[in-house]
């Protein structure tokens, strides 16, 4: 059975569950769970920096490019 959304929350909330019932059982599941869930959460912000850096460049290197051609029909026009 898939939960759907499930968050970090609800899978700590579970943890409590579990510990409050001492039924150790299934917490390294749990915990591997978690664990994932942060995985992911980190690569995601690492992922949107990334995005932001790539567009700042390519308005770098577009303003670069105007730049160029316009240095390019001053040569010509000579």
């Amino acid at each position: 059975m898939s939960l759907p959304n499930r968050t970090v929350c609800d899978v700590l909330r579970e943890m409590r569950k579990a510990h409050e019932t001492h039924n150790y059982a299934y917490l390294l599941g749990l915990i591997e769970e978690v664990q994932s869930m942060a995985n992911r959460m980190e690569a995601a912000l690492y992922d949107k920096g990334d995005i932001k850096y790539a567009r700042k460049r390519i308005k770098e290197l577009n303003k670069e490019i105007e730049r160029l051609e316009e240095k390019k029909e001053e040569l010509s026009e000579d």
